[in-house]
């Protein structure tokens, strides 16, 4: 059985699924802009929901900091930009196949 972990690289806008130390795959992502960076540190997922309305897209996955989480966008030409108040946005597409592969409780590096 697979034990995921992910890291967010925010300097090369990636979010990369690891299965313990090898990379499984890699999702571009947009991240927090000038003055609401995304936060760096160590997380867990805490909690999903699927469609959870306004700009979140097709699914979010909350992350153990409040207010910060992991979700798609309903607006694909901000992947890979800064421009979130402090979420890893990614296409809907891909959070969608993260979100199957990923339970709650799945560790999240995020690094400069």
């Amino acid at each position: 059985m697979p034990k995921y972990r992910i890291i967010v690289d925010l300097s090369d806008r990636m979010l990369y699924l690891l299965d313990g130390n090898i990379v499984v795959r890699g999702f571009p992502i947009g991240v927090g802009k000038m003055l609401t960076k995304t936060p760096r540190g160590e997380f867990t997922i805490i909690n999903k929901q699927e469609n959870p309305g306004g700009p979140f897209g097709a699914f979010w996955m909350g992350l153990s900091k409040p207010h910060y989480g992991i979700h798609g966008t309903n607006v694909p030409s901000s992947i890979g930009r800064e421009v979130s108040h402090g979420c890893i946005r990614m296409y809907n597409e891909d959070v969608l196949q993260l979100a199957e592969l990923v339970p709650i409780g799945t560790q999240v590096t995020i690094r400069r």
